[in-house]
């Protein structure tokens, strides 16, 4: 193919018919993404043509760096850090009730890493890390890059979402991937999340791996095949990274939605000993491997003792409070959250009507339930809807009367409520007997550990 004439469905052709993309085709589509001589449809018509066939490893890795490359690529010796200082990252593959960044930056920040953690929206059934934050009034996702490293260094975490400088290729492509079916695909998932993480400098990164009929990878198999990627790939690119692999069978937490789980992050970090077990032992786990990861730490024990001294003795709680405050949110936004995050005013208990425990949730069921309230997007310039979702969200084990609520609907309409309440009914299952606790980190995976990199979760094999 001559180069020399860029034709965007020619690219989209070859890759349509199983053909391998060398790295100046990956490349110069990537280029058009960027400078919008790719229209959105091509860029969909590409990702289902990846979704279907896959990616070679060389191809996964071209896309990755190409889109790393389309924009700045953080230096932080620049900003006044030493070239082997412990900056870290989480990144999640997303689930439904998923606050762990929220937590876990600060956490590790009271330990003495460095958090510069590039977040984004929400994507399918998940929620977005950034929509989050947005309903904190005055908060700023997007500061100027100075402003960004200054934070960083000052308070020791910041979370910002994609600037037009970072990875900018990565959140067009994301935001379209959001609403054309084309989420589940290795080597779009590998490549969206370390361009943005790779631009940001970092000298470690920690994965947690989503799990379950709630995440985009529905089985342990998938599961490890993403994070081979992650690993195989970062690790060429010269980052180390750990991957953990996480349930998401069930929310996680006792909350979904953008509010809501705010609401949830702070009493986590003011209350730690009321947190839910499966969402503390995530976040800390996590914690404790950016620690090690990073070089903070060197011994298991040690970097388990840290995070969790870090949460009970209160001192994340207090740098969550400064970074909220240097991002523009409420000085006292930890103290009276509630004040500031006022939830949508329709409140609606959902029961059941029979009892027995919670054997087992349609986990996915339950996010696209908080997307129809408004929660999520059906369109990539929809706005979300920060004030409903879900609250008091029973887990599986929980044995429950027919009168007990299952959860909580924050809605704007009666109507809207009802409809969420019959889509959280019919995503419980019960049974007569408690089901066997899953474990909530079913795995670890290093760079030792990782095996090839696989083309893809495709349409026929996921």
């Amino acid at each position: 193919m001559n180069m020399a004439t860029f034709l965007p469905q020619e690219i989209i052709r070859l890759k349509r018919d199983g053909v391998a993309l060398t790295e100046a085709q990956i490349d110069r589509f990537v280029k058009g993404i960027a400078d919008n001589s790719v229209t959105d449809a091509q860029i969909a018509a590409f990702a289902m043509a990846v979704f279907l066939n896959g990616m070679t490893a060389g191809e996964g890795a071209a896309l990755t760096l190409a889109m790393r490359d389309s924009g700045d690529v953080m230096d932080w010796t620049r900003f006044g850090f030493d070239v082997d200082a412990p900056i870290v990252d989480k990144h999640s593959t997303g689930g439904v009730g998923d606050k762990v960044s929220l937590m876990l930056a600060p956490i590790v920040a009271a330990c003495g890493g460095f958090v510069p953690m590039i977040s984004g929206r929400g994507l399918g059934h998940s929620g977005g890390t950034l929509d989050k934050l947005e309903a904190v009034p005055g908060y700023d996702p997007y500061p100027p890059t100075d402003r960004f490293a200054a934070i960083t260094r000052d308070v020791g975490c910041a979370i910002i979402g994609q600037t037009g400088q970072l990875a900018p290729a990565d959140k067009r492509f994301y935001a379209v991937r959001d609403v054309t079916g084309t989420v589940e695909s290795v080597p779009l998932i590998t490549a969206s999340i370390l361009s943005k993480k790779l631009a940001a400098g970092l000298n470690a990164l920690v994965m947690d791996v989503k799990v379950g009929n709630g995440a985009f990878m529905a089985t342990l198999e998938d599961g490890r095949r993403l994070a081979d990627s992650i690993v195989a790939v970062a690790g060429a690119a010269g980052t180390p990274v750990t991957a953990l692999l996480t349930d998401m069978n069930e929310v996680l937490g006792r909350t979904a939605g953008n509010a809501v789980e705010m609401l949830e992050a702070v009493e986590f970090l003011r209350n730690p000993a009321v947190a839910e077990p499966r969402l503390r032992e995530v976040t800390l786990a996590l914690a404790a491997h950016m620690l090690m990861l990073s070089g903070v730490v060197s011994a298991p024990d040690d970097a388990a003792a840290r995070v969790a001294g870090a949460l009970d003795g209160g001192a994340a709680a207090e740098v969550f409070a400064r970074m909220i405050a240097a991002q523009g949110g409420p000085a006292d936004f930890v103290e009276r959250a509630a004040a500031h995050l006022p939830l949508a005013p329709v409140v609606l208990p959902v029961t059941l009507g029979r009892a027995g425990f919670i054997a087992a949730m349609d986990t996915r069921a339950i996010g696209m339930a908080v997307v129809a309230l408004g929660g999520g997007r059906t369109d990539p310039a929809q706005a979300v809807d920060h004030g409903v979702g879900l609250c008091d969200v029973r887990g599986c084990g929980t044995y429950v009367s027919a009168d007990d609520p299952v959860a909580i609907v924050h809605a704007r309409s009666d109507a809207a409520a009802a409809d969420a309440a019959a889509a959280v009914r019919n995503a419980v299952r019960l049974s007569a007997t408690a089901p066997v606790p899953v474990p909530v980190v079913a795995a670890t995976i290093s760079g030792a550990d990782a095996g090839p990199v696989a083309p893809a979760v495709t349409g026929a094999n996921r």
